[in-house]
């Protein structure tokens, strides 16, 4: 019988992503420059002779950590659980071998994984039945967002000095516009400016906003806030919302949260102020969000993922060129 893992949240994660790798990574793209033809099996012996060596965590290891530690809490006799990651990577299974030993070297309860040989790993989300994906591929990513199959975010380097969190809480930030609201709103402001946009938010704050992204990530995080034995207000999921929004378009996010049935612990509406020192405060495994100007701060402090847009977007007309 198959596993129904429709009330499991399923996190899809790159090994680059779980792992610090970014010497193997490099170095790949070096032999690719000077040897093409001979690359992959130099890689190949790179990784072999490295193999027993335990890989540094990633950016989105102790999210990783923190969520598996979620299934204390499964209740007995319930077959599914509370939380599962997959590993996918696009090594071999040969050169993916070091991955697969370092998670048995950290004792991470990791069962799955796909090893696609340079393939992308972007078609098998709805293999994988997986709610995020975290990656430090932009392509792969982007390509996730586009199929609309689940969330997505490309990991930023791991913060040199992050605070610990304390054991048995896992601790998530949200950017609200075009993160988990569409981005219908951020367009207004973007192109009519923001008059335009409190005056349009005030006057919709009983309309619902659309879904972003990742309205459907934070549903499911509500799903297993409801399997957890512990009522929300002591839930070990803590989840908080840091957006840009002030008075008077904070209440439109607020009615949009009572319309999905959604608990959210903590929101900061900022008003322009910076990010990153509520950030620290807060400490959370990760925060998202889809501007550079925000994460740039954010990452120095916190794990950080931006959020990419689907490429139809208006949003990802108007953002700059990246730099060559």
């Amino acid at each position: 019988m198959a596993l129904d893992l429709s009330d499991t949240l399923v996190i899809g994660i790159s090994a680059t992503a779980l792992f610090d790798m970014r010497d193997s990574d490099s170095l790949f793209r070096e032999l690719r420059e000077q040897d093409p033809d001979q690359a992959i099996e130099k890689y190949r012996e790179y990784m072999l002779a490295h193999e027993d060596e335990p890989l540094a965590p990633g950016t989105g290891y102790p999210l990783v950590k923190a969520l598996l530690g979620l299934n204390q809490h499964k209740a007995p006799g319930e077959r599914s659980p509370l939380v599962e990651v997959v590993v996918m990577s696009r090594n071999s299974p040969d050169t993916g071998l070091r991955v697969l030993k370092t998670i048995r070297h950290d004792k991470l309860n990791i069962t799955r994984s796909a090893f696609t040989a340079g393939e992308s790993v972007a078609d098998y989300m709805e293999a994988f039945d997986v709610d995020l994906f975290l990656t430090t591929d932009v392509a792969d990513a982007q390509r996730v967002i586009d199929s609309k199959r689940c969330a997505a975010a490309v990991l930023k380097e791991p913060p040199l000095n992050a605070p610990q969190i304390p054991e048995g809480q896992v601790r998530i930030a949200f950017d609200g516009d075009a993160v988990l609201f569409s981005d219908a709103s951020e367009l207004v402001y973007k192109t009519l400016g923001i008059d335009a946009f409190h005056q349009q938010e005030d006057e919709l704050q009983l309309t619902p906003m659309e879904e972003g992204p990742y309205a459907s990530l934070l549903k499911k995080l509500a799903k297993l806030q409801e399997r957890l034995p512990i009522r929300a207000e002591c839930s070990p999921i803590r989840i908080a919302i840091v957006t840009a929004r002030n008075s008077p378009s904070e209440m439109r996010v607020i009615n949009t949260l009572r319309a999905w049935g959604v608990y959210v612990d903590e929101a900061f509406f900022l008003g322009g102020v910076g990010k990153h020192k509520v950030l620290k405060a807060f400490n959370p495994h990760i925060f998202f969000d889809d501007q550079d100007v925000h994460l740039e701060a954010a990452a120095n402090m916190v794990p950080s993922g931006k959020v990419p847009y689907l490429s139809s977007s208006g949003l990802a007309i108007l953002q700059p060129a990246p730099v060559e």
